[in-house]
């Protein structure tokens, strides 16, 4: 596969965070190497193809963190060869899966199993391993040893590890080799049964709610925890509400080596969108308010925001066309990510184009210490090429993920992956 790579992005503008510079340069990919990238004209092969660049941009591929791939067990809502496919065509050259499969993620055996079955796919798959056994925050996993097999995270996610002594003790267990902690933050105890946010909408609508306090009471938690035991390493998924983008601004003042992701849909959407009971606005955390937007997108501009992710939640239709309160919670956003980040962060005015690709590809990498992507001359070839202006519509019928539950159908978004390469591969995205 890597021998037949062969292509030169003439006047590419290149964002490289890791290698600090942001310049239009000529990009010659052969095999599975970047062989020429500068801004002298190229003496290419005759059998290189050449692309026209003007209009395009590249940057070290982009990385989700946070993903749902439901292999094994729920074949039926997506696969890893699905889900991959799915990433490739948002752009995305790696994923880190979550572990709330049947069985869950608390075995050598699993890991391995999914980290050989991504081993040929374009889209890198990195494991988050579950902090205790079958997810049921009673006994720990043997983290060190899923770890060894490679593990980068862990994380019980789609639960929260409620009780604070086994969590003390999952830090405690992973300091001496400063193990990765991830926590779905939720005190199930004040969301049982909700539908969505906890505020004037569920009240109107007549839906139970989820307060944004029990998202801040275990992030609060957690962070103190976190410290108690000598500066853990800790990093909140799916961070919802302003108050937890405060706990995690004043930990990190304090030096505490504390990170965090945010969706995209919750800084698009507000709990507005529930409003016509549409199941494909159900998610947990839920969407909340315009002023925990607002707060999130401070957030991302002031630093306090580590990446974005998409929490990409792949559901069968028989799972979401049920009634709102009963409905599965999730929806699918490895397709929609970059250009909803484009459209609502950079051309919304919030950051720059480095900023963004340092939320989606060299942050997550960092967080979870993973190699980072170089776009220099003799570095491996792990791109994503994108057009950041072209306006496109996004179809959920031409997503390749097996599921196609997503409330952003027919949304207009400006900025467009185009291309992802990695592993020697090529892949043109159809969007």
């Amino acid at each position: 596969m890597s021998e037949s790579l062969n292509i030169l992005f003439e006047n590419i503008d290149i964002y490289s965070p890791s290698d600090n510079f942001h310049e239009r340069r000529n990009l010659w990919i052969k095999g599975d190497t970047i062989q020429a990238c500068t801004s002298a004209p190229v003496k290419a092969e005759k059998a290189t193809k050449r692309i026209d660049a003007r209009s395009l941009a590249a940057m070290p591929g982009l990385f989700d963190m946070h993903v749902h791939l439901r292999e094994p067990g729920q074949e039926y809502k997506e696969t890893i060869q699905t889900g991959t496919d799915s990433a490739k065509n948002g752009g995305f050259t790696g994923v880190c899966c979550m572990p709330n499969t049947i069985p869950a993620i608390d075995n050598a055996p699993t890991v391995e199993y999914i980290i050989n079955r991504g081993k040929t796919t374009l889209t890198e798959v990195h494991v988050c391993a579950s902090i205790t056994k079958g997810r049921e925050g009673k006994e720990l996993a043997p983290m060190l040893e899923l770890k060894q097999h490679g593990a980068v995270m862990f994380s019980d996610d789609g639960a929260c590890v409620m009780n604070a002594e086994v969590m003390n003790r999952a830090f405690k267990y992973l300091k001496p080799v400063d193990g990765l902690i991830s926590q779905h933050c939720e005190e199930h105890t004040l969301t049982e049964g909700f539908a969505m946010h906890d505020g004037e909408v569920s009240a109107i609508l007549g839906l139970k709610g989820y307060p944004s306090i029990a998202e801040e009471i275990i992030v609060a938690r957690d962070i103190m925890l976190a410290a108690h035991n000598g500066n853990c390493r800790y990093h909140v998924s799916h961070l919802s509400t302003a108050g937890s983008i405060d706990l995690v601004r004043q930990a990190k003042l304090r030096g505490q080596r504390v990170t965090c992701e945010v969706t995209p849909h919750h800084f698009t959407l507000t709990d507005e969108a529930v409003r016509h009971y549409d199941t494909n606005a159900k998610m947990n955390p839920p969407l909340r308010t315009k002023q925990d937007i607002e707060a999130i997108i401070t957030a991302v501009k002031d630093g306090t925001v580590d990446a974005i992710a998409t929490d990409h939640a792949p559901h069968a239709v028989h799972e979401k066309e049920l009634e709102f309160a009963q409905a599965a919670n999730g929806i699918t956003g490895l397709e929609t990510s970059f250009g909803l980040s484009m459209t609502h962060l950079v051309h919304a005015g919030h950051i720059g184009m480095m900023r963004l690709v340092e939320l989606m590809s060299t942050m997550p990498r960092e967080i979870l210490g993973l190699q980072q992507v170089s776009c220099v001359e003799g570095a491996l070839a792990n791109l994503t090429i994108a057009d950041l202006h072209e306006e496109w519509t996004f179809s959920a019928a031409k997503s390749l993920s097996k599921s196609k539950n997503t409330p952003f159908g027919g949304f207009v978004l400006r900025g467009k992956p185009k291309f992802a390469i990695n592993r020697g591969q090529i892949w043109e995205c159809d969007l």
